[in-house]
């Protein structure tokens, strides 16, 4: 049944979405309205088919179904509930199904959301798009990638269950949908960029139209890369978090276009500029998107993110990405007189021209993730040598990009529209570099050493002290209320942004690490901490046995463990963990005692400010989610000057005081002719 009722769906979503895309393009053709209202209905279908597909898996996940392959390969009975519904995730075939599923909860979020603005062709258009973009993820799991795929021979009556190592937390079942979230919801800017092309319709109005979409879509791709850094250091026993995987680059990368997008979308909102930059930093997060999933899926890179194709899915998705890119580009240049304007940066000094500053470092980070990641394939492709691109290439290239980016990052709020004086500059900067200087000096007198960390903390001072006045500045103006809005969620998202990086600059230079050989009851020393071993024990449930030791660090117990399943031959090395504000203790067991050697290995980690990268990255999602709210602040008199674009396009008028901005947007009535009007 599970089998039958899941491949139905999958047939039906793909056939929804095929029926859908050529009535709306037969319904353009022809200009029947009737067409364009059945082309519609057809997301019913694809929705339908995607949570009917969803539901046979898990119930089959759930009921130890072993006629299904996947779940032959994914489940066992002793696999607890909670593993038992993440494990849809745990491999090639169900995480396309969660692709699905998360792609069909968009597109009918954005049929609901422009149900009545239907028959205007730029929402048509992105509609075919969102079709034909669905029909080739249900038409890879109907061919290459089959969830549904029944057992050759005998129904065998125990699976092995998931990868051990996603049977250690139940982050597991955040982590991935959070990432889905994040990379998924770019489709449908994408839509929307594609549409305006092939309209001709460029102006300003898509971009008010997707700007929410994009924004919860960042927020959910830097939620699920936070929670993927604990994961990786909660789970996998070696005291880091980030390690420039190619599977970790892979979600970074789109992160970082779309980040660059969100702050350029500013400027064209404010002086119609950057059009070519915005649409083309919206088309390529989208592709990096489809790149990263080829990277993870393919087989094609090594890493413990990654799945193992067998199918041909790599290839296809590869076809794809081409695909995709080429269709791009070829619009770019179709309608690049039509995405030229006329308005220039008139002084770098101004937050126009800082802007474009930041959007080219996110542009060279982006090249530097990108070509550290694909650089190996290159090789091997050319002359079949095996390499590896590691960290220290990515922190060595990254690094003075991450410096410059937090300078901006103090800089740019306190920029006037068009050209700053030299007065105003010191004006708005005396407290920033006030608090910069003070933190400097706090760090030299409390004995740092180091140029790139004390250069992290005394930038991140800047940028944060510099936050800390625009908010100041817009409470002031406007109440505690106006934090609510796009002025005030950004301050916070920098806010983040500096924590993070304090923590990271932190944990990386001021590290130590030793291993230790301890006997029972004889105390250890390591960075002033007292370490006692204090013995074993054997902890057994259904399908797991776990040897836990016990060690006293300070008086406190730390039960470090190692972790076998019944099922699998891997152990798991399940560390302990205390964390404070000003450091962490890690603990990973290295080596059991035994009956000839009595002793064990333990691997000991002192790493300061670890979890301000976590309180960090939780303050920055909290920025992104208040910058969704409506300000409901009242409408803002005319700025210096308005930039506009074409006839009917929305403009944004901005009141500024000191730097804080307010924003209010002006949409063209419904009807009206005009890119506003269409978008």
């Amino acid at each position: 049944m599970n089998i039958a009722l899941g491949q139905s769906a999958l047939l039906l979503g793909l056939l929804g979405a095929l029926a859908g895309a050529g009535t709306l393009l037969f319904g353009l053709r022809s200009g029947r309205r009737s067409l364009l209202r059945a082309g519609q209905g057809y997301i019913l279908l694809v929705v339908l088919g995607a949570v009917l597909a969803t539901v046979a898996m898990q119930r089959a996940l759930i009921t130890h179904d072993f006629t299904l392959e996947y779940v032959d390969n994914n489940d066992s009975t002793f696999t607890p509930l909670i593993y038992r519904i993440t494990a849809m995730w745990s491999d090639l075939a169900g995480s396309i199904l969660l692709w699905a599923l998360v792609l069909s909860g968009y597109l009918t979020a954005m049929w609901i959301r422009f149900r009545k603005r239907a028959y205007e062709p730029v929402i048509v258009w992105a509609k075919v798009t969102g079709y034909v973009i669905a029909a080739f993820f249900f038409g890879l799991m109907l061919t290459l990638s089959d969830p549904f795929t029944r057992v050759h021979g005998a129904v065998p009556t125990q699976g092995p269950g998931p990868n051990p190592l996603l049977q250690d937390r139940v982050l597991v079942a955040f982590h991935p949908p959070l990432l889905y979230l994040g990379l998924v919801g770019f489709t449908v800017p994408f839509c929307f960029a594609v549409a305006s092309l092939v309209t001709g319709q460029v102006g300003q109005g898509w971009l008010f139209e997707t700007r929410r979409w994009s924004i919860f879509a960042w927020t959910c791709l830097t939620a699920g890369l936070v929670l993927g850094a604990w994961w990786s250091y909660q789970v996998l026993g070696w005291s880091g978090y980030w390690a420039w995987d190619p599977v970790e680059n892979s979600a970074l990368l789109p992160w970082l276009t779309a980040t660059a997008f969100l702050h350029s979308a500013m400027v064209q909102q404010r002086r119609a500029m950057l059009r070519v930059w915005n649409i083309s930093l919206v088309l390529a997060t989208f592709s990096l998107t489809i790149l990263g999933t080829f990277f993870t899926r393919s087989g094609v890179l090594e890493s413990v993110h990654s799945f193992t194709d067998d199918g041909g899915v790599g290839p296809a998705l590869l076809v794809f990405f081409g695909l995709v890119v080429a269709i791009c580009i070829g619009l770019l240049v179709w309608r690049g007189d039509q995405l030229r304007t006329q308005g220039a940066i008139e002084s770098p000094v101004s937050r126009e021209g800082a802007f474009l500053a930041n959007n080219l470092l996110f542009g060279a980070f982006a090249f530097v993730v990108l070509l550290g990641t694909v650089f190996p394939l290159l090789v091997q492709a050319l002359n079949g040598s095996s390499i590896t691109v590691g960290g220290p290439f990515f922190d060595t290239m990254t690094m003075p990009i991450v410096l410059c980016l937090l300078f901006l990052m103090a800089v740019a709020p306190v920029l006037p529209w068009r050209r700053a004086s030299g007065e105003l500059l010191r004006q708005r900067l005396l407290w920033p570099a006030a608090g910069a200087a003070g933190v400097l000096a706090g760090c030299v007198l409390a004995g740092l050493r180091g140029f790139w960390p004390l250069l992290v903390f005394t930038l991140a001072a800047f940028a944060g002290t510099s936050a800390l006045r625009q908010l100041v500045l817009l409470v002031r103006r406007a109440g505690p209320r106006s934090i609510a809005g796009r002025s005030g969620g950004g301050m916070i998202v920098h806010l983040g942004v500096v924590l993070v990086a304090v923590g990271f600059a932190a944990s990386h230079a001021y590290q130590h690490q030793t291993l230790l050989t301890m006997s029972v009851g004889r105390p250890a020393s390591f960075e002033g901490h007292t370490l006692v071993f204090r013995g074993t024990k054997m902890v057994t449930s259904a399908g797991r046995s776990s040897l836990v030791a016990t060690i006293d660090v300070d008086g406190h117990a730390y039960y470090p463990a190692i972790e076998q399943f019944a099922l699998s031959d891997q152990s798991v090395v399940s560390p302990a963990v205390h964390s404070t504000p000003a450091q962490d203790i890690y603990l990973a067991l290295t080596s059991v005692p035994t009956a000839a050697d009595p002793d064990a290995g333990v691997a000991v980690y002192v790493t300061p400010l670890v979890m301000w990268l976590w309180v960090g990255g939780l303050v920055v999602v909290l920025g992104a989610l208040l910058s969704l709210w409506p300000s409901g602040r009242p409408r803002a008199g005319p700025a210096e000057e308005r930039s506009r674009g074409h006839a009917g396009d929305a403009h944004v008028s901005y009141g500024t005081v000191d730097g804080a901005e307010q924003e209010t947007i002006d949409l063209p009535e419904p009807g009206k002719t005009g890119v506003g009007a269409a978008v």
